[in-house]
């Protein structure tokens, strides 16, 4: 029993992700106007004002992924083995701050605690201790999967749990490369919408293009992950 309810809690990590999309596409499509994702934030289907009829769903998907990731890392913190939570990676423990602030950031009202940005402050959270966590949970489980198939060339298993964690971080840096060019040669720019489009800006200028790509990278990197450590 006790087995099958941790296959159960990482599942849920999965589920989650599931839950999250689906709630995003139904999000979109009560969104009161024409909605095109590559030239649109997510955050234009959270904010009330922008999406009336389906910002719930949007919440909703956040909080449902947040507490999927949740039940998975809290079997990564302890594994039956409360009193050994301390020897657990920071990774992990960096993902669980993660979940949590999504969790929080989805049903905690707005202001929190009197701060005007409160949300702000705890996506932003939830953003870093993802990132921070999924780097070094696959640098760990890719390091460990390899490392016996290797033996004759014992580094060679962290060069590629290397790349292959750090892959995790290119759309950021191609967001952050592309939004410096556009800063540059494309001051006039107003922030990004439809109007991109308009101008026939090509997509991948686009920060919501990015950010839409960096979401789908941390679900695959999630799922595989919920499964394999």
């Amino acid at each position: 029993m006790r087995a099958f309810s941790r296959q159960a809690l990482r599942a849920a990590a999965f589920l989650g992700v599931v839950a999250f999309w689906y709630c995003l596409w139904v999000a979109a499509e009560r969104f009161p106007s024409e909605y095109d994702w590559r030239y649109m934030t997510i955050s234009s289907l959270l904010y009330p004002e922008r999406n009336p009829d389906g910002y719930r769903w949007a919440w909703g998907g956040v909080a449902l992924c947040g507490l999927g990731g949740s039940c998975w890392m809290s079997v990564l913190m302890w594994n039956g083995r409360p009193s050994n939570g301390a020897d657990r990676p920071v990774g992990v423990w960096a993902m669980g701050l993660g979940y949590l602030c999504m969790v929080c950031c989805a049903l905690l009202p707005v202001p929190f605690l009197h701060m005007t940005r409160s949300h702000d402050v705890l996506a932003l959270s939830a953003f870093v201790g993802l990132c921070f966590g999924t780097v070094q949970l696959t640098y760990r489980a890719v390091g460990r999967g390899l490392r016996g198939r290797s033996r004759r060339f014992p580094g060679r298993s962290s060069v590629y749990a290397c790349v292959i964690a750090g892959a995790a971080m290119l759309p950021m840096l191609l967001v952050s490369i592309t939004q410096a060019y556009v800063s540059h040669a494309l001051p006039q720019l107003p922030w990004v919408g439809l109007e991109w489009r308009e101008r026939g800006v090509p997509a991948y200028l686009s920060f919501a293009f990015w950010e839409w790509v960096t979401c789908v990278v941390f679900s695959a990197y999630t799922s595989a992950l919920s499964f394999i450590t």
